[in-house]
């Protein structure tokens, strides 16, 4: 017996009713939309009597899946940047979500950019956002991870956890490895996998350190950090924790080639592909005025770009392939593992069309 309320009839409350109303929050703010979102998922996560009404209504899982050593069960996560500070952590599982990947995360905590910061480009299903790694700071992402008993491999969170990695923007560029070995100390025994996100595009010359020698030098620290800390831990029986890199959807092809060399020579567990674009294509006439703001665009103009991203990477690489960017629908996502993605990540594509979303792409 099926007891999950008909698809149908959440998506159309979805429709209807539920982003209509996070679209005119704050006037229109979709930062308002944003941490109005998290609160509410916070809350319904909060008692197993809430998490139980929403895996009622939107508890799905999809095929099994297992990518460097994790066992997913299902293809669809949530990707970096929806829930930074890990304040919905138990709400995710029950969406039907087989993982979630919070912050970005660095090494201090930091405010990020200034204010109007993002933006909502509703005609072409996409955002604009430069929010700058705002965040409380990995220390108090490993703090709160600590109170709800997360280790590493024990699923108290009900679906295995990611933390995405950055730099300080405080932080000079040469003492960039230095912040991000803070930031996996502090996280290696709670996370089920670190990613490093060198792609961002609103963090002043972080793109940089996608380059083959600086890259080189980051993975190699923090890989051979994370294999010294489980030797030293002999009760630990899962290993290194894994570390993927997270790389942007603008380099040229010699470019993810050096990339992928250095991972593969580094030690990196995975590829995540991709990130925000600083391209403006496949935005709607009525949306070309917001082209002109700084920072990263995500969802349905990003699709194309992509999917061509992942397909070259998994033709290109033996490590697996976490693809992320323009997944607006299920034949999105079933368009992007058939390019070769082990796994694909929701942002943009869950604003916009709700748990449902996930729902069918685990059925796919």
């Amino acid at each position: 017996m099926d007891l999950h309320l008909p698809g149908p009839l959440v998506d159309a409350v979805y429709d209807g009713v539920g982003r209509p109303t996070l679209f005119r929050l704050g006037g229109g703010d979709p930062e308002v939309a944003h941490e109005t979102t998290l609160d509410w998922l916070a809350w319904w996560g909060r008692t197993p009597a809430r998490r139980a009404v929403l895996d009622l209504a939107f508890g799905s899982t999809g095929q099994p899946v297992e990518v460097a050593g994790i066992r997913f069960d299902g293809p669809v996560g949530l990707a970096a940047g929806m829930d930074k500070n890990a304040r919905a952590l138990k709400a995710w599982a029950h969406l039907g979500f087989s993982h979630v990947e919070f912050g970005t995360v660095t090494g201090h905590p930091q405010p990020g950019n200034p204010p109007p910061r993002m933006f909502r480009l509703k005609s072409s299903h996409g955002v604009i956002n430069r929010m700058g790694f705002n965040n409380d700071g990995s220390a108090a992402m490993a703090a709160r991870l600590e109170q709800h008993g997360v280790r590493r491999g024990n699923l108290a969170a009900g679906l295995p956890i990611g933390v995405s990695i950055g730099k300080t923007k405080a932080v000079a560029l040469e003492d960039a490895v230095d912040d991000y070995l803070a930031s996996l100390r502090r996280l290696a025994h709670m996370a089920d996998y670190l990613a490093i996100n060198v792609s961002s595009p609103n963090t002043p010359g972080l793109r940089s350190l996608q380059g083959a020698g600086e890259l080189s030098v980051l993975v190699r620290t923090l890989v051979g950090e994370a294999a010294a800390r489980a030797a030293a831990s002999p009760q630990s029986v899962l290993g290194p924790v894994p570390i993927f890199v997270k790389i942007a959807p603008d380099l040229e092809w010699s470019a993810i080639d050096e990339a992928l060399a250095v991972c593969e020579s580094a030690g990196a567990a995975g590829v995540i592909a991709t990130n925000t674009t600083l391209g403006r294509d496949g935005l709607a006439f009525e949306d070309r005025p917001l082209a002109t703001e700084a920072g990263g665009l995500s969802g349905a103009p990003l699709t194309a770009r992509a999917r061509e991203v992942v397909s070259y990477v998994t033709s290109h690489t033996r490590l697996p392939v976490v693809g992320v960017g323009g997944i607006m629908t299920a034949d999105d996502a079933r368009a992007m593992l058939d390019a070769g993605a082990a796994l694909v990540q929701l942002y943009t594509g869950f604003i916009y069309h709700g748990p449902g979303l996930v729902r069918d792409i685990n059925r796919l």
